[in-house]
């Protein structure tokens, strides 16, 4: 795997990319404006980074990352992800996306509802829980005592192990959660969301100071999630 397509650039999609270029992966982005808006962010990133379409983005991707807002994920392109891996990042805001029936009513999960749309992938839910500078700054080498771990949920083995090794590759642990079913655990607002990474009590944001979560509270904030009907 040598090549990151990014459909969605923004905040996790460019801090990503950057994460990667660092780990020696080539990356393609797209945002939903046009290769062109994108030349600053190329050209800061350099030689291994270029703009394209999202059909380009997402039929260069060896892996390939879907990071847009959940109410335009009907505007993903699903032939050229046919059989490829993809890691979503999506989160369910209704003031932005507009009420979603099945996620109100919690019968299905936003990773799922990706999955629908992209039933000959393979998604993997990933980066949705830790904020985006966070993300950026708490990245560490192979084998370091402070490293942190990220949480990730899919339905193929395959598909997370890909993903697992990417996150190793861009410094962090991967925790596997289980299947989408369970990406319920670190959506927006539960235990296991952004907050778990700010160093001390949120009170305003963004945060400022970030702290290492190894498996272990990890693993405990995911155990302590509640239902939205819950809370």
């Amino acid at each position: 795997m040598t090549t990151i397509g990014l459909i969605g650039a923004g905040n996790i999609g460019s801090t990503v990319a950057r994460l990667a270029v660092d780990a020696g992966y080539d990356v393609v982005l797209s945002n939903s404006r046009g290769p062109e808006t994108l030349r600053d962010l190329v050209t800061e990133l350099g030689e291994h980074a270029r703009a394209a379409t999202a059909e380009e983005a997402a039929a260069a991707g060896d892996l390939v990352v879907v990071t847009v807002p959940l109410k335009n994920v009907a505007d993903v392109p699903v032939e050229p992800l046919r059989g490829k891996v993809v890691i979503d990042t999506c989160n369910y805001y209704p003031q932005r996306d507009g009420a979603v029936a099945e996620l109100d009513d919690e019968s299905t999960t936003t990773s799922e509802l990706v999955q629908d749309h992209l039933p000959d992938s393979k998604v993997v839910k990933a980066f949705n829980n830790i904020y985006y500078e966070f993300l950026r700054t708490l990245a560490r080498p192979q084998g370091a005592a402070d490293r942190s771990v990220l949480a990730i949920a899919g339905d193929d083995a395959d598909a997370k192990s890909a993903v697992s090794a990417f996150l190793d590759d861009i410094g962090y642990d991967a925790y596997d959660v289980g299947p989408l079913a369970e990406g319920w655990r670190f959506q927006r607002d539960t235990a296991a969301y952004a907050g778990l990474y700010v160093d001390g009590e949120v009170t305003s944001w963004p945060p400022q100071h970030a702290r290492r979560v190894d498996a272990a509270l990890l693993e405990e904030k995911l155990a302590a999630a509640k239902r939205y009907c819950d809370m």
